[in-house]
């Protein structure tokens, strides 16, 4: 295989779109999907690739530290793409410490062990962090946001992401970290957990509600 890449969160939504384009695309990528299968993680999604020979599952929680550590020591990855994430913005209201130890501790994990794989050789090595535009708080009359746009945070899951945005940045300015962050706006699509706002409505409406 030309390249390692772990993809974490890939059993999620967004995740398993992610790494079903990569192992499909890629034939000669070898795609890791690591995943703790909370209530978010389904590997139904993935059960058209699971028997690729260039997929491979691997449960576990980015939280972990010893265990992240020892992931990347083994594997060697050469790019990792962050999925993984508590997202949901009315969970991280009754349970803010969820948020915090997945989001920022868990991306602290990820970021670290990269650091240490890697030792300052980033050539063809790649952090890409998948975050939200939610970090830029409410949208103003301008309709939009931007890359310029000031960080302003409103809820506990909207903080967590921001603290783990800045992290990324720090280990890119502090120790030459190749890193990309996107903050994308809300995704919907087919395998969307129904908490979410259009499976939520969709439902509603079929109920009759």
């Amino acid at each position: 295989m030309d390249k390692k890449i772990l993809i974490t969160g890939a059993a999620g939504f967004i995740g398993s779109h992610v790494i079903r384009l990569f192992v499909t695309k890629y034939p000669n990528y070898m795609c890791y999907n690591l995943d703790a299968l909370t209530y978010a993680g389904n590997l139904e999604n993935l059960k058209d690739i699971c028997d690729l020979p260039n997929y491979q599952f691997i449960k576990g929680d980015i939280t972990d530290t010893e265990f992240i550590e020892n992931l990347f020591q083994e594997y060697k990855f050469d790019g990792v793409i962050h999925l993984a994430a508590e997202s949901h913005v009315d969970r991280s209201i009754t349970d803010p410490l969820a948020f915090i130890r997945t989001n920022v501790m868990g991306t602290a994990n990820l970021l670290n062990a990269a650091r240490n794989l890697w030792k300052g050789n980033y050539e063809g090595k790649r952090f890409y962090h998948v975050s939200t535009d939610e970090v830029y708080g409410t949208l103003g009359p301008t309709g939009l946001f931007t890359e310029k746009t000031p960080y302003a945070p409103n809820s506990p899951y909207s903080s967590s992401k921001a603290s783990s945005d800045l992290l990324v940045r720090a280990y890119h300015h502090t120790y030459g970290l190749n890193v990309t962050t996107s903050n994308c706006s809300n995704n919907y699509g087919p395998k969307q957990h129904d908490e979410k706002l259009i499976p939520t409505i969709i439902r509603k409406c079929l109920s009759g509600q």
